[in-house]
């Protein structure tokens, strides 16, 4: 016999990413360049890492997206940025894009994963994130894209979460903290640093209580 004083069962709601930042979705997003000067200096790589939510409301990265990039008609790159990088410009298999597609190639999956989570637009994560964030709106404006899905001036920085978390203000130092490894063979690559970046925010952003 069913109890007509006891209220009927409903299941929970799953937790959703457009309500957890605002109706923003976080994407990582890491650049490899021809020097610090973003008006002035080539962008070279691009990676992005759209974040997932999970059943129990935990982020955990998404798939990479990434793409080389041919540096943009004068703009300038400093040898020593390619000694740090590793980056062979004119290696034949680099393939890059010119840089409206290459951005194209990296914004058409994170305008996608913004309306599958049903998020306003997305906000930059990044290690120096305003860094990576002045190197995308200067190849934007560069290449007269007009669908740049990120937020024009907003991010998430983990040199600042790192430093709270773990005392540590370092991506590789930082990211070690966390639990993960570091490979200082494979640093310096967009995709590398990316992915790093991504487990690095989850780990904190996770650890946070949210009630």
């Amino acid at each position: 016999m069913i109890d007509a004083g006891l209220a009927p069962q409903t299941a929970p709601t799953p937790p959703r990413l457009c309500n957890r930042f605002r109706g923003f979705l976080p994407v990582v997003v890491d650049v490899e360049t021809g020097g610090f000067d973003w008006n002035r200096h080539a962008l070279l790589e691009i990676a992005v890492v759209p974040l997932e939510l999970d059943d129990q409301g935990l982020l955990y990265p998404g798939t990479t997206f990434s793409a080389h990039v041919v540096p943009a008609l004068g703009t300038e790159i400093d040898p020593k940025s390619l000694e740090v990088t590793g980056i062979d410009i004119d290696h034949p298999f680099r393939d890059a894009k010119p840089e409206r597609v290459a951005l194209e190639n990296v914004f058409a999956p994170v305008r996608e994963a913004i309306k599958r989570h049903a998020c306003q637009r997305a906000i930059l994560v990044g290690h120096n994130a305003h860094f990576d964030l002045n190197f995308l709106n200067a190849a934007v404006a560069r290449s007269g894209h007009k669908r740049n899905p990120f937020h024009p001036f907003s991010v998430f920085d983990t040199v600042t979460l790192g430093g709270l978390a773990y005392g540590q203000t370092v991506l590789a130092r930082a990211v070690q903290a966390a639990g993960f490894e570091w490979n200082a063979e494979e640093a310096h690559s967009a995709v590398y640093d990316a992915e790093r970046t991504a487990q690095l925010f989850c780990k904190v952003v996770n650890a946070w209580p949210r009630n």
